[in-house]
């Protein structure tokens, strides 16, 4: 079964675009976007965004079951999945409507990696999301395993429970679960880069350098998008894309 029947049967048929990242924790793919959403309004553009578990149907939820370690990984799955359908249907699909860019912080791929790296099958997990609407590009940030810690370690001061993978008891030290776990995701990343098509990032380059190639994968999808409020479209949208 291809790719295309488990999952995206809703190709994007509206006049906004939708550019997502992905990565595992501390890749950088964060700031990367955060960095795009600046460029691409002072560019003039209508830029929304979204991000990953932040529905307010099920963050209250997710929250208290996180609290309380009781999450389990079909559990785990079905709110995340749930999640993803409210913003897909109350934030995504009406800004691309509308002729907007919209700009996610993880997407579907998220799902697909970490949830198979939590035993969940793939194929139930793919048929799960087969509602969702196919990005106009996604960029998977790649990043050695003890770069990303790094990074991580380096903003607070101890790994997360569910971030560590330690429900999966992989281990009882928080560091050496979160590698084993990230792993396992890593694997399932890698795998979903030709099965998708997904763009690839070197996350280890410098952040300006990743900056400038992430806005060339983007610069080719911009005409025709919406301009924001008053600043009007350019009158030669080749000049917006140059």
């Amino acid at each position: 079964m291809s790719a295309l029947t488990t999952y995206g049967q809703r190709p994007n048929a509206y006049p906004g675009k939708l550019f997502i990242v992905e990565g595992i924790d501390g890749s950088g793919k964060s700031t990367q976007l955060a960095l795009l959403t600046q460029w691409l309004r002072s560019e003039g553009y209508l830029v929304t965004f979204s991000e990953w578990n932040s529905s307010s149907v099920v963050k209250a939820t997710t929250s208290r079951g996180k609290k309380r370690q009781l999450l389990t990984p079909l559990t785990f799955s079905l709110i995340h999945a749930t999640d993803f359908s409210d913003r897909l249907e109350q934030q995504i699909v009406p800004a691309l409507k509308a002729g907007a860019i919209v700009l996610a912080d993880r997407y579907v791929y998220t799902a697909f990696a970490r949830d198979v790296a939590r035993g969940v099958d793939g194929g139930w997990v793919r048929s799960l999301y087969r509602f969702a609407v196919l990005p106009t590009l996604a960029v998977y940030f790649r990043v050695p395993l003890d770069i990303a810690l790094h990074r991580i370690l380096s903003a607070r001061p101890k790994l997360k429970y569910y971030e560590a993978g330690m429900d999966l008891r992989l281990s009882t030290d928080a560091t050496e679960s979160y590698k084993l776990f990230q792993a396992r995701i890593q694997r399932e990343y890698e795998g979903l880069v030709p099965e998708y098509n997904l763009a690839t990032m070197d996350a280890t380059l410098p952040v300006e350098v990743q900056q400038r190639a992430l806005r060339e994968l983007v610069r080719p999808h911009l005409r025709g998008v919406a301009a924001a409020p008053g600043t009007g479209l350019l009158e030669n949208d080749e000049e917006r894309t140059a």
